[in-house]
């Protein structure tokens, strides 16, 4: 008996597999991965987020054709946004501290390679001394190349290794400051505030009649659509709650501005990245800035407001 699982926090699973029972070819081919640190089959970005049926469906249906009884045990309880990116901070902070110890242990491993090759070219013959073809040296001579040689690369791929070991870890170290950083937050928050909208117009949104057409949908149907989609909307308007928390307080804590076209004007100057532009045009969710101008005609480019670091008025 097979039981695929779901919670908001630890994802989609599934249990009772084991090593060569025909499982693994099905599972694969239906999108899921083997996770070796917790040991099991699960669906890759299922963790923090609601079941995802089609998966689940298409999962059972290969399943059962290949022989195996199936159940499910699905919970759609979802976790508040809060608990959810403190637990991705904590993850991303563990991940880390691994990479910084794998760099740590590669950089050692780069030492010891150097000092290997310093030694293998410390055993060639001084002054660079050409290989004696019949003495009794060459094949020493020649075993010391080779040896030097190989070291040298070794080394070469031990500084390589070191090099990307750090590259990762500083990536892991910026994740989580470039997830909040305010341009990424202002963005997220239009996003779920257009996935409301576009999630509520999906209750109301006409149904289509083989005879007639499209037509509006029925009280039932809504109905049977509203209690489907409550908790996705439920989901959604609480990170929605979470993310315009944090955009509040880095309004006040200086971090980013408020602007809109109420405080922007054309021919303000705005701070953009560090360099100064004049405000061509401010529209509803960005701004016109020029770039360039050119024998009387001005190049353009738009940015959103939450780009803006500094503002200043002609006077």
């Amino acid at each position: 008996m097979l039981t695929i699982t779901h919670t908001h926090e630890e994802g989609t699973l599934i249990e009772g597999t084991s090593r060569g029972d025909g499982t693994a070819e099905v599972l694969k081919r239906t999108g899921w991965r083997w996770g070796r640190s917790i040991s099991s089959w699960y669906v890759p970005q299922s963790r923090d987020r609601l079941p995802k049926w089609h998966v689940i469906r298409r999962t059972r249906e290969a399943l059962e054709e290949a022989g195996f009884d199936v159940t499910e045990t699905i919970d759609q309880t979802t976790r508040a946004t809060a608990d959810v990116e403190a637990g991705k901070i904590a993850r991303q902070a563990e991940r880390v501290a691994a990479l910084e110890h794998k760099a740590e242990r590669k950089s050692s491993a780069e030492d010891a390679a150097w000092e290997r090759e310093r030694h293998a070219l410390d055993a060639l013959p001084y002054g660079g001394e050409p290989i004696k073809i019949g003495h009794h040296s060459e094949t020493r001579h020649r075993n010391a190349i080779s040896k030097a040689d190989t070291a040298t690369r070794r080394a070469i791929e031990a500084t390589n290794a070191t090099e990307h070991a750090r590259d990762r870890a500083e990536a892991a170290r910026a994740t989580t400051a470039s997830r909040y950083s305010p341009v990424t937050v202002a963005n997220r928050i239009e996003k779920l505030g257009a996935d409301i909208r576009r999630t509520e117009r999906r209750i109301t949104a006409d149904r289509y009649d083989d005879e007639r057409g499209y037509v509006p949908a029925g009280q039932e149907l809504i109905a049977a659509r509203t209690a489907r989609l409550a908790p996705q909307l439920a989901e959604l308007r609480d990170q929605l709650a979470y993310w315009e928390g944090i955009h509040a307080q880095q309004v006040e804590s200086g971090q980013t501005s408020n602007h809109s076209r109420e405080t922007i004007q054309k021919g303000d100057r705005v701070r953009i990245r560090g360099q100064w532009y004049e405000v061509a045009r401010a529209n509803l969710k960005t701004i016109s800035i020029i770039t360039l101008q050119r024998e009387g005609h001005a190049f353009t480019m738009t940015t959103p407001y939450v780009e803006i670091q500094a503002h200043q008025r002609p006077a």
